[in-house]
């Protein structure tokens, strides 16, 4: 089948695990993952419903991480944001311009990048591979 890259903005918060657990609710609630059309009761269920495809979706992430691993999201490095955008402090519009930092994301992980608005945080865009 091939991954299947997955992308959300939430909003910001001083914790990004909090941030990362209230979207996965928020997608899970949503259905907006491949296989909610079994109906799963929790987004643990609909995760081991998809076996080793994955959902597709932030439900594939369970936690975060200070480097790459699978089911985990981890920072965008500085580097790569001044690469990929010209600054460590993209904005939302940046961010949806320029999406080449997905050629470096494996299947089964993801990244997270904090956008800013007016140089202050205001979301963080979670993003990533499925497994298959």
């Amino acid at each position: 089948m091939g991954a299947t890259p997955w992308g959300n903005f939430a909003p910001f918060e001083s914790s990004v695990d909090a941030a990362l657990q209230k979207l996965r609710k928020r997608v899970f609630q949503s259905g907006e993952y491949r296989g909610s059309e079994t109906r799963p009761a929790t987004d643990a269920e609909a995760l081991a419903n998809m076996g080793p495809d994955g959902t597709s979706s932030i439900l594939d992430i369970i936690f975060v991480s200070e480097s790459p691993d699978f089911f985990s999201v981890c920072p965008l490095r500085d580097a790569q944001l001044k690469l990929l955008f010209g600054t460590t402090k993209p904005t939302h519009e940046m961010i949806e311009s320029n999406m080449n930092f997905y050629e470096d994301i494996e299947r089964g992980q993801g990244i997270y990048i904090v956008a800013y608005k007016n140089g202050e945080p205001s979301e963080y865009f979670f993003a990533g591979y499925s497994f298959d």
